[in-house]
């Protein structure tokens, strides 16, 4: 069976740019995680391009009408609650934090709206450490492949910690988002053209 290794290094063949996103900076990064909880990237990167083009900082964002921010987002989805949250985020950070996102799970994870996942996609996007952003796509390639055993996010995060080399950890959710996106769908997934299909527990 191939190795967790090699099964990264296929992916970073595959996807030899990464996963791209627009703005690495940590309110930015924040923000457009929040917003693309349950909706498509083709949906949220033009959303939050759109809000930052109005609002482009939390001091403009804690002071914003909540209907403009709704008629900026509304194209992603629960768009009235995540402007509410947005707001909200934004007037913690000023008053908590003096307008400055936390690179920390324990502060990160107090504010609003604002889970493991999200968390993790901004301490590994923006501030570049070693942890592992699991949505779905990572929980159900995983799974798939049998790297875990797993039936939560969770859970998933804790077992590829122990199968992964930390150095890969940060990559992970890149390179998994976009096979998942592409070939590894969780409906009519491209087996025929996967470059993995060898390991597949899936075919196997």
């Amino acid at each position: 069976m191939m190795s967790v290794e090699e099964m990264i290094s296929r992916l970073r063949g595959m996807y030899p740019g990464g996963y791209f996103h627009v703005n690495r900076d940590p309110y930015y990064m924040l923000i457009s995680t929040v917003l693309s909880q349950r909706t498509r990237d083709e949906v949220t990167i033009p959303a939050t391009r759109r809000l930052f083009e109005v609002f482009d900082g939390p001091l403009k964002m804690a002071s914003a009408d909540i209907d403009e921010i709704q008629a900026l987002i509304m194209d992603v989805g629960f768009y009235r609650v995540k402007a509410q949250r947005i707001i909200d985020i934004s007037r913690i950070l000023l008053k908590n934090y003096g307008g400055i996102v936390p690179d920390s799970m324990d502060e990160l994870l107090k504010l609003p709206g604002v889970g493991r996942k999200t968390a993790n996609c901004v301490l590994g996007y923006a501030f570049e450490k070693d942890v592992i952003a699991v949505d779905t796509h990572v929980h159900r390639i995983s799974n798939r492949f049998g790297l875990v055993k797993t039936s939560s996010a969770a859970e998933t995060e804790k077992e590829l910690e122990k199968v992964v080399s930390r150095q890969d950890w940060k990559d992970i959710n890149g390179l998994m988002v976009l096979f998942g996106q592409n070939v590894c769908r969780p409906i009519s997934p491209r087996c025929g053209e996967c470059g993995l299909n060898d390991i597949c527990t899936r075919i196997l």
